[in-house]
């Protein structure tokens, strides 16, 4: 409640404002003009208006129509008026380009055209316009004496100014992806205001207006004058019953608060660390304490109950106290595994005995099935194509690029140089007549522009050669506006030059002072680079000769903020047609591409620094790395393959060096080997399953390490062995065949069946890699027992004849009774030194913790390794592309491209589909266009850059019966140009309020065609030609619209986690496009695309993917080893958790050593698990069949007799091979062969020959009784008798 006073102020107040009110002077002065008709020739087709000081004159009824369509406020009583019908026709000229852009927001526009209207009729002129310059003008008509007006002021309120402003500033220029003002303001949008809007567009200088138009700002009189108030509309206001407010995208305060991203997920901590961590400590803490507790347990019950303390800590001690007592009864399940086990023991002895005897036809049967095999080499296709190689066919985003492709055209390939000039030094500009100096980077200085134009041309120039056709840029290049103008597209700064050096060298000034120069123009031209003439005395267009803006962004590198002057490089970047299902245009473009890249390897200037790269440079350079890798690789096996010739062979003096050498064998194991990886090859090329990079690289490495290592098992097995009395040699290597030959076939088989369930991936490279390794295993485990096994009799034969190695027709002097058993250092130190170490009680627990502990380490990090593959990592280390990588990273402002796809089926031709897209007045505020936008708001989330252009939001701006786009003839109804000039050309829809509407049915598609066909120009900026002939796919001759695209930019993405990234928020963008268009269940919907998709797509699903093969894998050797096992599941559960320890401690060296998870590490981890049963496979089995007492003297029996041959076999073999790949050019080999391959050898040579023993030793299975009681009656009488029982 207020104060009897206050309240006899408060009215007091009132009436002496009603009073004050009454006296000010509101529109009762009488009508009075300034001006009246036009007069003299300002410039071109630009006319001074007349000096008239008098009363307002009726208009003639002609131009009724354009004082409705122009200025409806003033067309009331007689419409007396300042302005005639020429007048009106220039104000309706001089609107066209702000129409365009700004009547998208209705009040936006009302607002504008009230500031002019008023200014050039109204019957109150004098009020607030005062002349304050006029030169004479003799009429040659009426012979008078006449003055045209050079210079006026305009009295604006400023109230109205701000709100002109403030309805206007957040309208969109769809096709640009930029606010309207930033091409109507003549500075960037942030640094625009009403006040210099205002001015810019009553500037002399703007190439528009014909004469000074000054501004003066104020909400009270001045000097006299009245300023002009009139009432303004808000964006959020409806101009009239038909119109509603402008769409939230062009107007802020619509669409409430700015959308927020949701917060980052807060990190999962305990104690202030990760998590994962934390628990992973506790668990291996938990772990030591009990299993410590155990062992002591254990320790002191023993120190309790037996006198010896050399009796092992073992769960089996009963039996280990009378090994050779057996009392206990024979399991149904014990005898099945001994009858499994005896039925493989007795066919690989049979067979063995079989091939022994019969070497000849085995060796040519071999041969003949090899030759067979490789003759499908005649049929061999190699994969190079990226898409392929990573992209599943049937993967989301191979589809999305095929639908892209098909109804749009593929994406178009791209030549990029990106240009420094480190010789030079930044410029500084200073303005005419005054302003703050403005800093140019070293590129752009005049002299370095006209250096660069230079070699712009030359690029032009380049001509290639094509089946006897020259091929030159413009025969290949993207040209949106051909055939009208078939000038290349070219994204250069030079390009607001028209990549011309007249242009850059035009200057206006005198002998005092530049007044504009190529500064001026560059300056107007980055703020607006879809104008036709800029707003300096140069009046030079902005546009590319391509007919299409230059932004800014994608042609300017290296500056701050958006100050585009201080760029330090530049980006020039030539768009090639991509032809989709056309190879011969293909290969014209590939050849000019071609010499594009010799041109600049080859192009020197010292001023000039350039990076570049074309869109075959990536392929191109892994080719040229896998051929420059090709030495390092043979070099890689040449070190292999000696070590094998060299170890395999046993010699008993230096005498008989050449006759007890196995190199000759060592070379045919090997061939065995790479014929294996050949014969998998040719059957699958038979088949027409392309061959790819990881093939050639990865198999023979696979297929080597296993070879090799069952070649060195029957080898050194065989050397050990002792010929039984009466015993040929055929059977006694039949014998030892049918000992290690199931061994063999339970690591084979496991990891033939894990290779070929690796098929059922998604991922192109992984199934194509499990495919061929597969079959590559299986067959050289066949030809191991067939082939080598005749070939190893034939050798024993050659030493037994003492005959040399390799010149086996030369007999040695050096007389031998006969082949001796014999037994290798490294067999020894097993046996004797490192066995019984190992497996000390002391040094068990030892071993358990380290391991646990690793593995524990490697749970706790797993979640850290990085996922995607950093495109520069497969370029050689001295590709010119990296040089080219680099600088993109430092210079790149802008992402890919990126189109919101919108598949066929939609109705554009009805106000509720068409509200479902548009993004203008009316459109639904979660339309498609709206939601992008919306996402731009937030791209430091969503990865989106920019506002989309959409074709839609154009169309209908072009369309509008008050813009002078859309016109036909009127007497063919053919489409007919804003810039013709005909009388026979009317408007394409009536002035009335419904041609005011949107067009809807077939109006719609009779216009489409029209705007899809027109080319921009200074009387129409909305030609959809250059910006959308590829957006709209028509369907059914043209009578409706199919697919259509809505394209913005992502923001800057250089990781392979930002390019993921995008690609997943895009798809939660348009899916939920889709879901509130409520189109989920019409059969088609809104998909994003954009080039890199098809690459990055794979690595969404990364996770699952190795999970699923890593899993399968586990799942088959599992299963393979507990039959192969004689059904001895624990023994497989065991040989599985070793495995599955292994490949997760990959994963821990993957982190450690910054290795990413992408396809071809998945590769290399199914890879590891072929490697890893290996290691595993062979200890275990031995522990299996021992007959040893207890669980620790069979872990070591398996180790003395399996380890040597598993560490000479895989991890000497595979480590000399392993160290040459370090030297290797390729970041990739060193990163993802060099480094997993010898973490692979590492972890499983350390796995198989340290913990599985010791794991075996501890919870290995129990003997099964069948077996020992079968041995023992096998072996009575013989070496292996003595080996298990003294």
């Amino acid at each position: 409640m207020g104060s009897p006073q206050g309240s006899l102020r408060r009215g007091g107040l009132g009436l002496l404002v009603l009073f004050l009110l009454l006296l000010s002077p509101v529109r009762v002065l009488p009508q009075s003009c300034v001006w009246y008709g036009e007069c003299g020739v300002a410039s071109g087709d630009k006319r001074y208006n007349c000096a008239y000081d008098g009363p307002p004159i009726p208009l003639p009824e002609d131009g009724y129509d354009l004082m409705q369509e122009l200025c409806p406020g003033l067309f009331f009583g007689n419409v007396s008026t300042c302005c005639d019908v020429h007048q009106l026709q220039t104000l309706k000229n001089n609107l066209q380009l702000p129409l365009q852009f700004l009547s998208r927001c209705p009040s936006c526009f009302y607002n504008l055209i009230n500031l002019f209207c008023e200014l050039t009729c109204s019957p109150y002129q004098s009020d607030f316009l005062n002349v304050t310059s006029t030169i004479p003008y003799s009429d040659p008509v009426l012979k008078e004496n006449k003055s045209s007006i050079t210079e006026l002021q305009y009295f604006i309120g400023e109230h109205f100014a701000n709100a002109m402003y403030n309805a206007c500033k957040d309208v969109e220029a769809p096709s640009s992806n930029v606010k309207a003002l930033g091409l109507l303001c003549g500075k960037d949008v942030k640094d625009c205001n009403a006040t210099n809007w205002i001015e810019y567009m009553f500037s002399k200088d703007n190439g528009q207006t014909p004469f000074s138009i000054i501004p003066i700002f104020s909400d009270v009189p001045v000097h006299g004058m009245n300023p002009m108030n009139n009432a303004t509309k808000g964006c959020n206001e409806s101009m009239d019953d038909l119109t509603g407010p402008c769409s939230c995208q062009d107007c802020s305060i619509v669409c409430g608060p700015k959308p927020q991203p949701p917060p980052p997920p807060a990190p999962w901590l305990l104690f202030g660390l990760d998590a994962v961590y934390v628990i992973m400590w506790i668990y291996y803490m938990a772990f030591l304490l009990i299993f410590f507790a155990l062992v002591f347990g254990v320790w002191c019950y023993r120190r309790r109950h037996f006198v010896s303390e050399y009796t092992p800590i073992d769960s089996n001690v009963a039996f280990s106290v009378n090994s050779h007592r057996d009392n206990g009864k024979v399991t149904c399940g014990e005898r099945l595994g001994e009858r499994f086990e005896n039925g493989l023991r007795m066919t690989f002895t049979s067979w063995g005995a079989f091939c022994v005897r019969n070497p000849r036809p085995v060796i040519l049967f071999s041969v003949v099935f090899i030759a067979m095999c490789c003759s499908g080499f005649v049929y061999i296709k190699a994969t190079t194509n990226p898409v392929d190689l990573w992209s599943s066919p049937s993967s989301q985003a191979r589809k999305e690029k095929e639908y892209f492709d098909t109804h749009f055209g593929p994406f178009f390939r791209t030549e990029q140089l990106i240009i420094q000039a480190p010789n030079s030094h930044p410029d500084t500009y200073s303005p005419y007549p005054s302003g703050a100096n403005v800093p140019f980077g070293p590129p752009l200085r005049k002299d370095i522009l006209h250096q660069v134009l230079d070699l712009q041309d030359a690029i032009v120039n380049i001509t290639a050669s094509f089946d006897n056709e020259t091929v030159m840029l413009k025969d290949i290049c993207l040209a949106p506006l051909a055939p009208y103008n078939n000038n290349c597209t070219i994204l250069s700064v030079l390009n607001y030059f028209q990549n011309s050096h007249s242009v850059l060298d035009h200057t206006i000034g005198d002998e005092f002072f530049v007044y504009a120069d190529y500064h001026t123009h560059f300056l107007y031209c980055v703020r607006a680079p879809a104008s036709l003439n800029d707003t300096s005395l140069l009046h030079d267009p902005c546009l590319g000769t391509f007919g299409g803006p230059v932004f800014p962004w994608l042609v300017l590198g290296g500056y701050d903020d958006e100050n585009y002057n201080n760029a330090t490089a530049l980006v020039i970047t030539f768009p090639v047609n991509n032809y989709y299902n056309d190879s011969r245009k293909l290969m014209k473009a590939l050849a000019w591409e071609k010499e594009f890249i010799n041109f600049l390897k080859n192009y020197n200037n010292s001023n000039l620094t350039i990076s570049f790269s074309a869109e075959r440079s990536i392929e191109d350079e892994i080719n040229r790395e896998s051929d420059s890798d090709i030495g390092t690789v043979l070099i890689s096996y040449i070190v292999m393959f000696v070590y094998i010739s060299m170890a395999l062979g046993h010699i008993q003096s230096c005498r008989r060096l050449l006759v007890d050498s196995r190199i000759s064998l060592g070379i045919a194991g090997i061939l065995i080997v790479l014929s294996s990886v050949a014969c998998s090859i040719g059957i699958f090329s038979y088949f027409g399953i392309p061959l790819t990079l990881i093939v050639i690289e990865v198999i023979p490495f696979l297929v080597l390490a296993i070879g090799v290592d069952n070649i060195f098992i029957i080898v050194q097995t065989l050397q050990r062995d002792e010929r039984l009395q009466g015993e040929t040699l055929d059977k006694q290597i039949g014998r030892v065949l049918g000992d290690v030959a199931p061994g063999m076939f339970l690591s084979s088989l496991s990891e033939t069946v894990a290779f070929f369930l690796g098929t059922l991936s998604t991922m192109p490279a992984v199934r194509t890699f499990s495919l061929f390794a597969g079959m590559a295993v299986l067959i050289d485990f066949i030809l191991q027992v067939t082939c080598f096994v005749s070939l190893l009799g034939l050798d024993i034969k050659r030493q037994e004849r003492n005959r040399l190695d390799i010149l086996c027709c030369i007999k040695s002097n050096e007389e031998m009774s006969g082949v001796q058993r014999s037994e290798s250092i490294l067999f020894l130190f097993f046996k004797n030194l490192y066995s019984p170490y190992l497996l000390k009680d002391w040094m068990r627990p030892i071993v358990i913790a380290v391991f646990v502990g690793l593995l524990s380490f490697s749970i706790a990090v797993i979640h850290n390794v990085e996922i995607g593959l950093d495109q520069s990592l497969s370029m050689p280390d001295d590709s010119y592309v990296m040089d080219y990588f680099s600088q993109l990273s430092k210079y790149l402002h802008a992402g890919p491209p990126v189109y919101f796809v919108l598949e066929e089926g939609h109705n554009y031709t009805s106000l509720e589909g068409q509200n479902m897209v548009c993004g203008g007045m009316g459109c639904n505020n979660d339309s498609l266009v709206q939601q992008v936008f919306n996402a731009a708001e937030i791209g430091s989330y969503t990865r989106i850059g920019y506002a989309p252009s959409s074709w839609i939001d154009d169309y209908f701006d072009w369309v509008k019966p008050q813009s002078s786009c859309c016109r036909v003839y009127n007497t063919t109804g053919q489409f007919c140009n804003a810039s013709v000039t005909d009388p026979s050309c009317t408007r394409c829809r009536p002035l009335t309020q419904e041609g005011k509407q949107r067009p809807q049915g077939k109006d719609f598609m009779t216009f489409l065609p029209m705007f899809l066909s027109d080319n921009p120009n200074p009387k129409c900026g909305k030609g959809g030609h250059a910006a959308y002939n590829s957006a709209v796919n028509f369907i059914n001759n043209k009578s409706d619209v199919g697919a259509t695209y809505f394209m913005t930019y992502h923001t800057v993405l250089k990781t392979s986690s930002d390019f993921i990234d995008a690609m997943k928020k895009a798809r939660i963008i348009a899916d939920n496009i889709t879901e509130t268009m409520g189109i989920k269940e019409k059969n088609y919907r809104v998909f994003p695309y954009s080039v890199f998709y098809v690459f990055y797509e794979q690595y969404l699903t990364i996770v699952h993917d190795a999970i699923f093969n890593l899993c399968i894998s586990l799942g088959s050797i599992f299963l393979v080893t507990t039959v192969l096992l004689g059904f001895e599941v624990w023994a497989a559960v065991v040989v599985s958790i070793t495995i599955a320890m292994i490949i997760t401690n990959m994963f821990g060296v993957m982190w450690l050593w910054g290795i990413s998870l992408n396809a071809v590490s998945l590769v290399n981890l199914v890879m590891s698990c072929g490697i890893a049963v290996e290691f595993c496979s062979h200890v275990t089995r031995a522990f299996t069949i021992s007959t040893k007492g207890s669980r620790v003297e069979r872990a070591e029996e398996a180790l003395s007799h399996m380890g040597s041959s598993v560490f000479s076999g895989i991890t000497l073999t595979k480590f000399g091979g392993i160290v040459v790949l370090a030297f290797s050019k390729s970041q990739i080999f060193k990163i993802f062969y060099f480094r997993m391959y010898l973490a692979v050898v590492l972890l499983g040579a350390t796995h198989g020959l340290i913990f599985l023993p010791v794991l075996l030793s501890y919870i290995g299975p129990s003997v099964n009784k069948a077996k020992t009681r079968a041995a023992q009656e096998r072996t009575r009488g013989t070496e292996r008798e003595r080996l298990l029982y003294f």
